[in-house]
């Protein structure tokens, strides 16, 4: 059941907040050497290894003389700031024990949902492990704003190993396991597998920590977009990630259970929120969610919010339900003119840059089936 996780020639492993940092903020050396032990030896029988790094806002606070981590955002892009370097710092220093060099990626869902920039992160990546890099992936805390982050680094795990294209995606936490309760209480039991989302029915899943944004929701979240795809996911605790990464029965196993989709639909239905809105009626919505088709400015009612060119909207069908979501070709402003009428029509009156569809079908994501 687990070979697809010891014989994986690409995985991705990531690793929390709360599995490298002291509550105080600052970097633990030595769980940090103990990680980079195990993936070094994984390394070392041929394995490509992509390393997903939380812990740069947490090993920002103690050199900021922060007691906790910060609320608000620009505070907390001050803390990734200085904890980033603190963070790359102490990854090259371990894994150079071993001969090995590391590379920063720092990703942002907005860069990921552009064509250009979402193939220049695959090519970059593929180019490192080509060079025998190990990549240390991040979201950019920096510069990320609440509109275009992915909120926390376990889906950006998920997304990361679509990107590269990996075997397996191991998940490495503080708890050892998914359980079916509070690990804490008696009578928890574990769950080494999960089939599909019935085995995780009356499942209690729990919050994130002090230095940490994910939790147990979040991770199992991660799975979902992992195996939706067809890639198997161990969740469970750093102090096994050697174990995880052989095979061994630790943790939670989650069965792949879809095909590849399309890498950068999957982030463009899981690392982006719609801009705005775009409420079309049933024959629009027939046509683009039944027969995936492109949406043209006839099917469309209404439009809301403030969006640019080619960023992401929600398509509603006429109750407001959101069905799909899409990479828009025009700006908010100019769209009420061209509701409810055909391309040719707008062409002939505005030019022929105006007979093309509002979304192509390409750029369009199912997020639910109409019925």
């Amino acid at each position: 059941m687990r070979e697809r996780i010891s014989s994986a020639s690409r995985v991705v492993v990531k690793v929390g907040s709360s599995s490298l940092t002291t509550s105080q903020g600052m970097i633990d050396v030595d769980r940090v050497d103990a990680l980079v032990d195990v993936l070094a030896a994984r390394r070392g029988i041929g394995t490509q290894i992509v390393l997903v790094s939380s812990g740069a806002i947490a090993a920002g606070l103690g050199p900021l003389g922060l007691a906790a981590r910060p609320r608000d955002l620009a505070t907390q892009q001050a803390a990734a700031s200085v904890g980033q370097g603190v963070l790359v710092a102490r990854y090259t220093s371990s894994f150079a024990r071993y001969g090995l060099r590391v590379g920063q990626v720092l990703l942002t869902a907005d860069d990921m949902m552009r064509r250009a920039h979402h193939a220049n992160a695959r090519r970059t990546l593929d180019r490192l492990l080509e060079l025998g890099i190990v990549p240390i992936v991040n979201e950019n805390d920096t510069v990320a704003t609440d509109e275009i982050r992915f909120g926390d680094n376990d889906r950006l795990a998920a997304l990361v190993t679509h990107l590269t294209r990996a075997d397996a995606l191991v998940l490495l936490s503080d708890v050892d396991a998914l359980y079916d309760g509070p690990p804490s209480r008696s009578g928890s039991r574990r769950l080494a597998e999960i089939h599909g989302p019935e085995d995780l029915a009356g499942v209690e899943l729990g919050k994130g920590g002090s230095v940490g944004t994910g939790g147990m929701v979040t991770k199992v979240q991660a799975a979902r977009i992992a195996t939706g795809a067809g890639v198997p996911v161990v969740l469970t605790a750093a102090a096994h990630a050697a174990h995880a990464l052989a095979g061994a029965d630790v943790g939670t196993y989650f069965h792949p259970g879809g095909r590849h989709p399309g890498t950068r639909l999957l982030w463009l239905a899981h690392a982006t929120t719609g801009r705005g809105r775009l409420h079309l009626d049933d024959g629009a919505v027939e046509a683009v969610v039944s027969r995936r088709k492109s949406l043209l400015p006839a099917g469309v009612t209404s439009v809301e919010g403030e969006f640019a060119a080619g960023d992401p909207v929600d398509l509603c069908a006429p109750r407001g339900r959101v069905v799909a979501r899409g990479l828009v070709n025009f700006d908010a402003g100019e769209i009420p003119g061209l509701l409810g009428r055909s391309t040719r029509d707008l062409a002939s009156e505005l030019g022929p840059e105006y007979e093309r569809e509002l979304i192509h079908r390409d750029d369009i994501v199912i997020l639910e089936t109409h019925s």
